[in-house]
């Protein structure tokens, strides 16, 4: 097998590193000898830029934090493309968990795709850690005991994102929405915390994913007289509808344009002539303060681009997943995750972070403001932090959740 420029440099680090590692706990439990981990991602798809290639860069990043070992024992990482599709993945992930005796299968960017994991994780006994995929059931109704849910949810980006806008005026809604299940969750949990603010959904279109033709839809959209124009879809789907509703004269006929899941890549692509003042929730700023930007650097040496936020939570729940081997002295699930759900999150993604029982991680969240040409000061120097969001507020309350795991 041919190896990839990243897998050879990774490997030569891990060499090196190895020099310096620690000897071998004799007292520590690890299966087979070798802690090894699936990032199974979207290289080739609409997602590239926000997870993709990236994300297994962040992966390897907290490897070498670690020094290529954990408790003595060598870490591997081994990554695929699951081409945003459900069956892939599952074929996929089986082979990696009866053959290739992978631990834990990580990153799992599209709602479809990070439930068949997490279905296979559960029947074979391995961990899942989502951290691309944001539909609130992944850790409510199909929870699982071997499940963490890491960046964001649908819930959280919809309530930072939608009741501050409403508040400052957008009292009208139309919705532009993705039509698969991350895109419904999306809408929903908008429509709920725009009522709830006291605004109003006047209507929605649902587009096939992936598409790149909006403009009936942008009309639509028009023809509502809604005061802001909400985008529930991300990736390139997400920059394209942006672009095509500032040609159709969104902005200046006087609609908000409002993303329910932006990255920035995606203000990046857009630019920030079109993109602006457009304000939306995000979990990962990486000029938030000293730890996003020493993780930021060492991205950006290897990518020439900041990281995104699910790029930064792919490296702070690997992180977290090998400090809980530590902690636990085994790779076990059982052992890890009752010693994740002991432990602080805090590092370059996280502040004031926890795990709770359904293996939702639970953190701060921040609403900001795309700057505009004129507010930007340097390169990647595109956001505004408006408000800090305690993760207590941002996520549904276990009271709210329908994860059994939950239920006295």
């Amino acid at each position: 097998m041919k190896l990839t420029f990243t897998q050879a440099a990774l490997g030569a680090t891990l060499l090196a590193a190895s020099m310096l590692a620690p000897a071998q706990d004799k007292s520590a439990r690890i299966s087979d000898g070798i802690v090894k981990i699936g990032v199974l991602t979207d290289i080739n798809g609409p997602f590239m830029d926000n997870v993709g290639k990236g994300s297994i860069v962040a992966t390897e990043i907290a490897i070498e934090e670690f020094k290529g070992k954990v408790l003595g024992y060598p870490i591997q990482m081994v990554t695929a493309d699951h081409q945003n599709k459900a069956d892939v993945a599952s074929t996929r992930v089986r082979e990696w968990f009866d053959r290739d005796q992978v631990d834990a299968v990580t990153e799992l960017g599209n709602s479809a795709v990070a439930l068949a994991a997490m279905k296979l994780a559960q029947d074979k006994g391995r961990i899942s850690i989502v951290t691309g995929a944001g539909a609130v059931r992944i850790s409510s109704e199909d929870c699982t005991p071997n499940n963490l849910h890491w960046v964001y949810d649908t819930y959280s980006l919809a309530k930072v994102g939608t009741q501050s806008v409403v508040k400052n005026g957008a009292k009208t809604w139309y919705y532009l929405t993705a039509d698969y299940a991350f895109g419904h969750s999306l809408e929903n949990d908008g429509k709920r915390f725009i009522e709830a603010a006291g605004g109003q959904v006047l209507g929605s279109s649902r587009y096939p994913f992936p598409g790149n033709d909006f403009a009936s839809y942008i009309i639509k959209a028009q023809g509502s007289k809604a005061n802001a124009v909400a985008i529930a879809t991300a990736g390139l789907d997400l920059q394209n509808a942006i672009k095509q509703g500032k040609e159709f004269g969104l902005a200046s006929g006087g609609q908000k344009t409002v993303a329910m899941l932006m990255s920035i890549m995606d203000v990046h692509g857009v630019g920030l002539k079109d993109a602006g003042g457009m304000l939306f929730a995000e979990s990962f700023y990486w000029d938030l303060d000293d730890t996003s930007r020493a993780f930021s650097r060492k991205f950006f040496e290897r990518t020439k681009r900041m990281p995104t936020a699910l790029q930064a939570g792919q490296y702070s729940a690997t992180l977290n997943y090998l400090k809980a081997i530590e902690k636990a002295k085994s790779d076990d699930v059982a052992d890890v995750m009752k010693a994740i759900k002991s432990m602080p999150i805090q590092d370059a993604f996280a502040k004031n972070g926890k795990v709770r029982a359904d293996g939702k991680m639970i953190h701060d969240m921040y609403l900001v403001r795309v700057k505009t040409p004129k507010e930007s000061q340097a390169a990647w120097d595109y956001y505004t932090v408006l408000e800090t969001v305690p993760g207590e507020q941002a996520f549904h309350s276990p009271a709210e959740s329908k994860c059994p795991l939950l239920k006295p």
